[in-house]
Formats: C-alpha cells, sequence, structure tokens
C-alpha cells in the first residue's frame, strides 16, 4: 500500500483545506513530505479535463426503488424519515474495511456508497426524497489528492448531477445534512439507527428510540416479498455460487495438500468475480469443524475419508446474497455411517421443501424436517423408543441436541433478511409467492458426545437450499448443484477425472 495519502499533520499548504468547514485536511503524523508548496498546489489546480456523466440512463431497479419508497411514505405520514448508508469503519490506523451500505439505504435507493442518506421529507399528502451524498473531490481546494478519501487515491465519485439521474431522486450535499435537519426541529423525525452516530447525536433532540425501532421494524418487513427484480438478483447469485461450489470441488486435492484456507479462497475468487463479494464469512468446516454450526476460522486440515461441510454464498453487485450448503466425501465417497447419516439430513429437507407452498405456514418447512431428523434419531436408538414417541420427541425438543438450529431463515439482501419484521408477519406468517427462504437441516455429533456410538463423533452434515416460493408451490433457486449421494458422488468423480 502506498506511503504519504496527505501532507503531514497540522500542515496547512495553500489550497489544502475542508471547502465545507474551511479547515485544513490532516494527514499522517510520520509522512515523508513535509507540505505542498504553492507552485505544486497551484499546479494541481488545473491543467484537468471535462469527466461529467452525461445522458446516463436510471439504473435498472429505479422503478422497484420508487414503489419501495412510496409504501414508505404511506406508512409515516406527516414524518420526517432518515435512512443513512452507514460510515467506513477503521480496520486499523488509517486503512479502513470494506464497506457496505446499509441494506435499509440499499433497498430503497439502489445507492451503495458510504456516508449518504435518504431522506424523506413530509409534503402534502405524502413526502418529497432527497439523496444526500458527497459530491465529487474538489479539486480547488486539494482533497481529490491530499485526503485519504480523495478521487486519487480511492477512485470517482459520481457527481451530484450524475447520482440525479442514476437514481431517479433529487441530490445535495451530504456534509450539509446534519446542520440542515437539525435546524428544523419542529418536524417529527425518526431515523434507522446504528448506521450513523455522527447524525444521530446531532438529532438526539428529535428522536425517540422506541418511534426509531418502529421504522426499522417497518423497512425489514418490506424486504419479506421479493419483487420481479429481486428475484432475477437471487437467481444470479445462487448460479454464481453453484460456480463456486464447483470451483471448489475441482481444486479439493489443493485443500487436502493445504487447508481449509484454500477452499474459502478457491470460493472467495469466484463471489469477486461473478460478484460483489461473499454473502457472509463462508464456513469451510473440513471432519469434526463440521459440527460447529458457524466455524469460519477455515484454518483446518482437510483429510481423505472425512466429510467437508461447504455452507457460502456469492453476494450480487446489487448485493442480493445466495445460502447454500453441501457436504461433500473430500475424497470423492461416502462411507456407509456417513451415507446412512446424510439421507436423513437429505429426507428431511426434502419433506422441507415439500412444506414450502403458498398458503402454508412458515414454521411448517421447519417442523416437517424437524420431524423426519427426530424419527430417524428413534430409529437408531440415539433416542429412547421406549421411553418417548416422535410427537413426545418434538414437544420436549430432545432432538435439538444433534439439530441445534431452525431449519431456515428469510434470504435477501441480508443472509438472514427480514430479521427485524413482525412476528405476524414472518415466523407466524403465512407464505406467499415471491417470499425466499432457505430450507437446511442438519445432525451433528459432537467429538465429545458420549451419548453416541463413537463412530458418530465429529461427523456433522447439513443440507441447505434457497427456496422461492411461486404461485404453483416452491422452486429450488440453488438446484444446479446435485443434492443426492448417488449424483454428488458422480458430480465430484466427473470434476476429478
Amino acid at each position: 500500500m502506498t506511503e504519504d495519502r496527505t501532507p503531514a499533520a497540522g500542515d496547512n499548504p495553500e489550497g489544502a483545506v475542508d471547502s465545507d468547514a474551511d479547515e485544513p485536511i490532516k494527514g499522517r503524523k510520520n509522512g515523508l513530505y513535509d507540505g505542498v508548496s504553492d507552485e505544486l498546489a497551484a499546479s494541481m489546480k488545473s491543467g484537468w479535463g471535462d469527466t461529467e456523466l452525461r445522458d446516463l440512463r436510471p439504473i435498472e431497479q429505479a422503478a422497484h426503488t420508487a414503489a419501495r419508497r412510496a409504501a414508505l411514505s404511506a406508512a409515516f405520514p406527516g414524518e420526517r424519515l432518515v435512512v443513512p448508508a452507514g460510515n467506513l469503519r477503521t480496520r486499523s490506523n488509517d486503512t479502513e474495511y470494506s464497506f457496505r451500505a446499509a441494506s435499509e439505504y440499499v433497498h430503497l435507493t439502489g445507492n451503495q456508497t458510504e456516508d449518504a442518506l435518504l431522506v424523506a421529507e413530509p409534503a402534502g399528502q405524502g413526502h418529497e426524497f432527497t439523496l444526500y451524498l458527497l459530491p465529487r473531490s474538489d479539486r480547488e481546494n486539494g482533497e481529490f489528492w491530499l485526503d485519504g478519501q480523495g478521487e486519487l487515491w480511492v477512485g470517482r465519485r459520481h457527481s451530484l448531477a450524475e447520482s440525479a439521474a442514476l437514481y431517479g431522486l433529487p441530490t445535495r450535499d451530504v456534509r450539509k445534512a446534519a446542520e440542515e435537519l437539525a435546524a428544523a426541529s419542529d418536524v417529527p423525525t425518526r431515523i434507522v439507527r446504528g448506521y450513523d452516530a455522527g447524525l444521530e447525536s446531532a438529532l438526539a433532540e428529535q428522536l425517540d428510540e422506541d418511534r426509531d425501532q418502529e421504522l426499522k421494524v417497518f423497512l425489514s418487513g418490506l424486504r419479506l416479498v421479493k419483487d420481479e427484480w429481486e428475484i432475477g438478483q437471487l437467481r444470479a447469485a445462487c448460479e454464481a455460487t453453484v460456480k463456486g461450489f464447483t470451483d471448489v470441488v475441482r481444486e479439493l486435492s489443493q485443500a487436502v495438500a493445504t487447508s481449509e484456507r484454500w477452499i474459502e479462497g478457491t470460493f472467495w475468487r469466484r463471489a469477486r468475480v461473478e460478484g460483489n463479494d461473499i454473502g457472509y464469512g463462508s464456513i469451510c468446516a473440513a471432519g469434526a469443524h463440521a459440527t460447529t454450526l458457524h466455524w469460519v476460522r477455515n484454518d483446518g486440515e482437510v483429510r481423505p475419508g472425512e466429510l467437508l461441510l461447504l455452507d457460502a454464498g456469492v453476494e450480487t453487485h446489487t448485493l442480493y446474497t445466495a445460502d447454500v450448503t453441501r457436504t461433500l466425501p473430500i475424497d470423492g465417497t461416502f462411507n456407509p455411517l456417513q451415507r446412512k447419516i446424510y439421507q436423513a439430513v437429505y429426507d428431511a429437507q426434502e419433506a422441507g421443501i415439500a412444506a414450502v407452498r403458498p398458503g402454508g405456514r412458515f414454521r411448517d418447512f421447519h417442523d416437517a424436517a424437524q420431524r423426519v431428523l427426530a424419527e430417524r434419531l428413534l430409529e437408531w436408538g440415539l433416542l429412547d423408543s421406549a421411553a418417548y414417541d416422535v410427537d413426545k420427541v418434538l414437544e420436549l425438543g430432545l432432538q435439538r441436541r444433534w439439530t441445534l438450529h431452525g431449519t431456515g431463515h428469510m434470504l435477501g439482501l441480508d443472509v438472514h433478511d427480514c430479521a427485524h419484521s413482525r412476528r405476524e408477519q414472518h415466523v407466524d406468517a403465512l407464505l406467499v409467492p415471491g417470499m425466499c427462504l432457505t430450507v437446511e437441516p442438519g445432525l451433528y455429533f459432537q467429538q465429545d458426545d458420549l451419548t453416541v456410538p463413537e463412530e458418530y463423533r465429529g461427523i456433522g452434515i447439513r443440507i441447505e437450499d434457497d427456496i422461492l416460493v411461486t404461485p404453483e408451490g416452491n422452486e429450488n433457486l440453488s438446484a444446479g448443484l446435485p443434492r443426492t449421494v448417488e449424483a454428488i458422488e458422480a458430480w465430484m468423480a466427473d470434476l476429478a477425472g
């Protein structure tokens, strides 16, 4: 990484000021340059071509984001609504984590830039929406080359006019937002909390935590039913994820020679090529690590004869993510016990997927899958069939020692999408076309579990697919990956050959 992003701290070379606050641009304390000469400052102000982008077309989802904003407006008449994108977070010293805009903000705008806001001001029977953004780097004050977030360091930003054309919204300079919003203190205001602490502080006297939570809950529920464009994004995410799993199987021999990190890196490469990134930390769990539900350290050995549980998803450029799990025999063939346990999980998933249909309860797929697993645990003698029948097992939740987690969740912009929505809209709701969820039963036998035969210990198996509710029933968006024992073994043999 290059050094000396700015002049030394405390220097105030000509032109090196913040145009909004009229303060010097601060730099690295131990930078190699002491400052900027008047001659260099003058040189950097001139001789640059016009790069304004004209005749831009609106983003693909502009009509959909407008419809979502209309729904938001109707829900909160007469109130100002503030939806921040979020800010950069320091990783160490003067380096930042990769930025990922808040899902609420992205859903309403399609924009992904940091330090941005969507503001809805009450007007008449509805709202006037404004997008507050950072404008282009200023060449007059030197910010474009002296500031660590200037254009020559991190890339060109859209101008406010360009952004207005792209997102179909009037735009304003976000550096003035806090002052402008705080000045109109008589307007009832809600903000989505947790993304912009500075703005929350500036508006503190206008805000109420309970009212703000109501806004967050509403926006979470607004994402429960995906529109046609969103479904297309989820399809694309699943298609890219299929390619990522295929890459991993092709390179399994490299992972055997190295570690789980090879698997992690292989899938990540595909995610970056096909989309924005991975949608969540990839779980690349070989051997007994598969019994840890969110194993993301990915630093273990990959040994033939054991299983690999790979839970990973590609996030598209528009931030919609897949979430898929396959459990694979590292040497390409399941042994008899692995096959038996895998078949039980597969049968449970089949029962769960069959329960996903419009008019069915959201809980139905979970209940169906758990029933199958409880029956198998009784058949195998891991639960006492003389003491319990399957209904009693489920009533007491005894199967959870080995199934551990719920059988699925909503999917979309977040891997666990709509998590803040009302229960009556979500967990206690009926399914409708356009909902997308995962079905992911599993069985996990811990290495130190003395209640199961020794040969079971250290085996963890999960199968997960992304299921769209359709008017006719459901569609498996991740069906491009094999699921049955026979299909997996044939697929792996073909790729290895």
